[in-house]
């Protein structure tokens, strides 16, 4: 194999793929990145079996094509250290290749090509959407945080996305909070759905913040493709049956609060500094015009209460939440002014944008109650 490519532009087709290269693996070749070059194109490739990226770049000149593993952070910290110029890479023998500079050059080991894994793929039976950079990249920014932290409930541990004819709904809880982003401009000629794993989703988060125009999702049952631009992201599924989100929104709810968000949010976050540290317990007094929120650690003798005018329709109300738990909702819902909707307080509320706001933001939440005293 015999090259000549911007350092600049192998920098970054390499930082975008090295999101793939595992922190700890029993396997050294995925230590590395695969180098394909065919013709005037160099195919970059990084996994750790569970998500692939790959990348395409142009380069300067080929005198020889061919394949190669090179180690991956060797690599990645000489790209580092290069200005922007012309980089010779060729292989020198069996097992070493240099890279070639105006004022200098480095050899380093390089491995079989052929050790690499397979990359995966999709059946015939795989469906084809597609989506925008923005509200692929808007919606997983918008779940993700909502998804459980426990990797032995790998299910709960991802995203959801509930593919139907007239729209698209992501998906994520810890069955403590739940959050449905919609997006009205994602269809499908069939319902279809499938659960992308919550690391998986940030690294593809990652990829698309620069990215525009129309995102490929190619998936079945195991695997999801997304192609974009230059770069492809293979995901292996995750594999189980999603809950029925559906069953646990509320409805009907005839208790209602409007109330400014961010208002809401300082007020959450001070008095929940008095709030048990096991536990996050905050409490809401609901009455007419009015919001009370308060917070007691009896271990401690420490207490706090706040009270905020609002707009409240329906019977005084008092219902306990995590301030966590309310916290993150209200840090990521976007809108300026929110809509609580309770049934009483055994059940859980909703939180929504306003009516006003509710066709510019596309998210909502559900948090579960919690009794207080």
């Amino acid at each position: 194999m015999k090259l000549v490519v911007s350092s600049s532009e192998l920098l970054k087709a390499i930082l975008t793929v090295q999101k793939a290269i595992p922190a700890k693996t029993t396997e050294a070749i995925l230590e590395d990145y695969l180098f394909v070059l065919s013709g005037s194109t160099l195919e970059i490739t990084a996994s750790d079996k569970e998500i692939t990226l790959k990348t395409v770049i142009e380069v300067e000149s080929t005198e020889q094509e061919g394949r190669m593993a090179v180690p991956a952070r060797q690599m990645t910290d000489l790209l580092k250290e290069l200005p922007d110029q012309p980089l010779t890479i060729s292989t020198v023998s069996e097992s070493s290749f240099t890279c070639a500079w105006a004022s200098g050059e480095s050899t380093l080991p390089y491995f079989n090509p052929d050790d690499y894994p397979q990359v995966q793929t999709v059946g015939d039976n795989a469906t084809l959407i597609k989506i925008s950079a923005e509200t692929l990249a808007d919606g997983i920014s918008n779940t993700v945080y909502a998804s459980s932290d426990e990797d032995n409930r790998p299910v709960m541990n991802s995203i959801f996305f509930d593919i139907k004819a007239d729209c698209t709904t992501l998906v994520a809880s810890d069955l403590q909070k739940l959050i449905c982003y919609t997006a009205d401009d994602v269809k499908a000629p069939a319902d279809s759905s499938f659960i992308l794993n919550k690391r998986h989703a940030n690294v593809l988060k990652s990829l698309l913040g620069k990215e525009s125009g129309e995102i490929e999702v190619n998936f079945d049952e195991k695997i999801a493709i997304f192609k974009f631009g230059n770069t492809t992201m293979i995901s292996c599924l995750v594999v189980g049956k999603y809950p029925d989100y559906s069953t646990i929104i509320p409805k009907n709810n005839s208790n209602i609060l409007r109330i400014n968000r961010m208002q809401m949010l300082n007020t959450v976050r001070r008095i929940a500094v008095c709030s048990p540290k096991a536990s996050n317990h905050i409490r809401f007094d609901l009455t007419a015009g009015s919001l009370e929120i308060s917070a007691q650690d009896l271990g401690f003798e420490i207490a706090a209460h706040e009270k905020i005018a609002c707009s409240y329709e329906g019977e005084d109300l008092t219902i306990g939440f995590k301030s966590t738990h309310i916290v993150d909702i209200l840090s990521n819902i976007g809108c300026e002014e929110i809509v609580m909707k309770f049934a009483d307080k055994r059940r859980s509320a909703l939180i929504m944008p306003s009516e006003d706001e509710i066709g510019t933001f596309r998210a909502f939440g559900i948090v579960m109650p919690i009794m207080v005293r």
